[in-house]
Order: C-alpha cells, then sequence, then structure tokens
C-alpha cells in the first residue's frame, strides 16, 4: 500500500477538492492508504489556496514525498518551472490533477489520432462548459481553461506557438497556432445551471478533431446515463470516473518512477493560460517562443 497524506482542503474561491474529490477518491483505492502522519507518507495530496501551493509543494518535494497537486499546480510558470527542477533534484513525481484527459473516450481519441485514424491532424475544436455552481473569482481561464488545454495537448502532442483569447471572466474562447500548422479552437467557461447537471458538474464536454483522412467526435461524458425521478433529470457517469484514473496514473508512477501525467503537462497548460489572459487584456494574439 501507498501512504498518502492529505494537506489543505482549500482552492479557487469555495472549491474543496480535497475532500470533495481526493479523500473518496483515496479511500476506495485499493493501492493509497490515508495517514495521519506526514512523516509516514509517501504521497501528499495537496490542495491549499492557490496562493500558497508553489510553496507547499516545494517544501514536500524538499523532503522527499512524491506530491498530487491540485489544479493548477502553481499560479504562474515561474513557479512550476521552479516545481520541475525540484523534483528533478530530488527524484519525486509531481503530477497535476489533469484528470480530464484520462476520461475513456478521451483515451480512446487520443490513441485513434496518435495512430493515424484521422491522417495529419490539422483542427480541434473542443467546447468544455460547467452549469452552475460558485463563479471562480480568478476567472474561469485560470479556473478551467487548462483542462481542455491539456486534452488538446494529449491528443495532438503539439506544442501552442499562438494564442488569441476573446470573452471576458465566464465564458472565454481559445484560438491556437500549434506547430505543423494545426490549429484548436476551445470555448471553455461556465453557464447558468441547468435541470439535469448537478451544481459545478460538466454540462458539455466534446471534440471535433479533423484531419487529413477523416474527422473524429468525441464527447467525453460518455459512456453515462440519463436518470429520471421525480426531483428531475440528471446524468450519471457509468465508468470508472477520471479521478480514479487519475490515482492510477499516481500509483503507476511511484511504483516505477515515471508518471504518464507530470510537471511539464502543467507547465504547458500554463504557459497557454498565461498568454491567453495577455490576449485578453490586450486584444491582441500572443506568440510563444521555443522555449514555450
Amino acid at each position: 500500500m501507498i501512504t498518502v497524506y492529505l494537506e489543505g482542503a482549500a482552492g479557487i474561491g469555495t472549491q474543496d477538492h480535497q475532500n470533495a474529490m481526493y479523500r473518496p477518491a483515496f479511500e476506495a483505492h485499493p493501492d493509497f492508504q490515508i495517514v495521519d502522519d506526514l512523516a509516514k507518507a509517501e504521497v501528499v495530496s495537496v490542495a491549499v489556496p492557490l496562493d500558497e501551493r508553489a510553496e507547499a509543494i516545494g517544501r514536500l518535494v524538499r523532503a522527499g514525498k512524491h506530491v498530487l497537486a491540485d489544479k493548477p499546480m502553481a499560479a504562474t510558470v515561474e513557479d512550476c518551472e521552479n516545481i520541475a527542477r525540484l523534483a528533478r533534484e530530488h527524484g519525486v513525481l509531481v503530477v497535476p490533477a489533469h484528470h480530464q484527459r484520462l476520461g475513456a473516450a478521451l483515451r480512446s481519441a487520443t490513441a485513434a489520432v496518435r495512430g493515424g485514424r484521422v491522417g495529419l491532424p490539422w483542427n480541434v475544436q473542443c467546447d468544455f462548459l460547467v452549469a452552475g455552481g460558485d463563479p471562480a473569482p480568478t476567472g474561469e481561464l485560470v479556473n478551467l481553461a487548462l483542462y481542455p488545454i491539456d486534452a488538446v495537448h494529449a491528443l495532438l502532442g503539439l506544442a501552442v506557438r499562438r494564442v488569441h483569447a476573446v470573452g471576458g471572466a465566464d465564458l472565454v474562447t481559445l484560438l491556437l497556432d500549434h506547430d505543423h500548422g494545426a490549429t484548436s479552437t476551445i470555448l471553455c467557461g461556465r453557464v447558468a445551471g441547468l435541470a439535469d447537471v448537478r451544481p459545478a458538474g460538466l454540462a458539455v464536454h466534446r471534440y471535433r478533431i479533423s484531419g487529413s483522412h477523416g474527422v473524429l467526435a468525441v464527447d467525453a461524458t460518455k459512456p453515462g446515463v440519463l436518470v429520471r425521478t421525480v426531483g428531475g433529470t440528471t446524468s450519471a457517469w457509468t465508468g470508472p470516473n477520471t479521478v480514479a484514473a487519475l490515482l492510477d496514473v499516481l500509483s503507476a508512477g511511484v511504483r516505477t518512477g515515471r508518471a504518464e501525467l507530470g510537471v511539464a503537462d502543467a507547465i504547458h497548460a500554463q504557459r497557454v493560460v498565461e498568454a491567453a489572459a495577455r490576449s485578453l487584456n490586450s486584444g491582441q494574439p500572443i506568440t510563444l517562443g521555443e522555449a514555450d
């Protein structure tokens, strides 16, 4: 069993991902055991306020602990890069909670695209919308956009070179230019509550990947069923949830020394988010260099 200590129960605004998501997932996972003593833990699940997150992760990495980091892993690219350096120096894993890319539909889509099923991909269109819940005080670009940015990166495996963002605090559209002439468009944010979606639940999560030899349409909320009761209609996921899949990745990483998700993924997403924020402020596209 891999021992886990839970540090913090805060996030952006009113979020408590530690107790709403990570604690139940660790308790249900056969590879992990939660402990109350940090000294006895091999892994620490970090869900402290965003402005304290980089310092907390750095302290734990220096202590030789593997880390599962709530999203975003840190508030700035510089902080993410410092965490990457520390993780290399101390030989530990830091796994960011980019769990949306691990859903069954997106895993299958990624395998299909990487396997050439649509030929050379040239465009991805993505809609990632949550319904209801508490708006993020940071705006939804910082709160939500890393999920679809990371998923598109997993699908294409291509760095982003240019970012043009339009929209506002609740809803933003990202127009991304990738290496090799590929493009993507991401609509991301929060809409009003819906009767058939739990508060802050995913209302729309879909992708359309166009390539030289075909088009692949993906509904990442599937497989699922609609549940109709006297209280209304809701959707229910029928497969393993994405947080459980995240812990599978973490467990394999601890055992092998190499994880499917890592700090490099957090750095990539944070660079795009920061460029999008600059684009929103200036009204102009932002070009990222080779280092980005």
